[in-house]
């Protein structure tokens, strides 16, 4: 006796999950109630009707079962599309693949470029700790602001670009 809960859900509740061999040598199969519905043949008519199951006569029994497809790793054989074929949903061609990732490398290095001259102008405005005081600065404590202010500047741009080069170095 074999029994699907989840197929059995999805299906009609008129689906009958038996044993065709058992169901035809004893002829009476039973639908018991509730969650899941089980439909039976391996009851004796006491048990069944200690369980509330009733009898179902002269509805044709169908066996189903899940058709379960071999995978290419479990037969040994390497998956392959045939010439001209579009390669399985998600999966992108190796000429387009390379193509994305030599876009990708560009923006990286372009954004990489970018950043290191940031990072430079930043440096020289920071002046190794002693950058020009301002006209705006007259309070001593908004020059100490504007110092601590550069310097994790410069440390949150060394950071980036550390990050764009390990991804660019992460690219094929």
């Amino acid at each position: 006796m074999s029994f699907y809960p989840q197929a059995a859900r999805h299906l009609l509740p008129a689906l009958l999950l038996t044993l065709a061999g058992s169901a035809s040598a004893q002829g009476v199969v039973y639908r018991c109630p509730g969650p899941p519905v089980l439909y039976t043949d391996a009851l004796t008519a006491k048990e069944a009707q200690e369980k509330g199951c009733r009898t179902i006569e002269g509805t044709p029994i169908t066996v189903l079962t899940p058709a379960r497809r071999p995978t290419p790793a479990a037969s040994g054989a390497q998956p392959t599309t045939p010439p001209g074929a579009r390669p399985p949903e998600g999966r992108v061609e190796a000429p387009q693949q390379r193509n994305r990732d030599n876009e990708r490398r560009a923006v990286l290095q372009t954004e990489l470029r970018e950043a290191e001259s940031r990072l430079s102008a930043t440096k020289a405005e920071y002046n190794n700790g002693t950058p020009e005081r301002r006209g705006d600065e007259r309070n001593y404590q908004k020059y100490l602001d504007r110092v601590a202010e550069l310097k994790a500047s410069i440390t949150r741009q060394e950071n980036d670009i550390e990050a764009l080069r390990r991804e660019i170095g992460k690219l094929p």
